[in-house]
């Protein structure tokens, strides 16, 4: 699986991103899609995932954003978006897209205080 990400950029605290990944190959809708992110001088962690659970969608957001951000995912297009609102200069980190073991590109967000 490969998997393509856009959307990062430079941006104001309070601002809004919204972050897209592609997934190109065979994924299946009962394994998560993520988005991880590593800050400068920090390990990557989890920030959310999304997948099909029975008849519903399970997701799960890191504690720091809660609240913040949205992890949406279109089963018919292998897409998952990552909305991110009210950014805090704390969200500075490239971004990864994730299924599995695959890993896209990463893409830098960056949040002026």
């Amino acid at each position: 699986v490969q998997l393509q990400a856009s959307g990062g950029g430079l941006v104001q605290a309070g601002a809004s991103l919204r972050l897209s990944c592609a997934a190109l190959g065979t994924i299946y809708a009962n394994r998560p899609l993520a988005w991880y992110r590593q800050a400068p001088g920090k390990q990557r962690e989890l920030v959310a995932h999304r997948y099909r659970s029975g008849i519903k969608d399970s997701t799960m957001y890191a504690d720091s954003v809660k609240g913040r951000f949205t992890i949406s995912r279109d089963y018919a297009r292998n897409t998952v978006n990552l909305q991110m609102d009210n950014l805090k200069p704390e969200d500075t980190a490239v971004y990864y897209c994730n299924y599995q073991t695959s890993w896209g590109q990463g893409t830098l967000v960056t949040v002026s205080s």
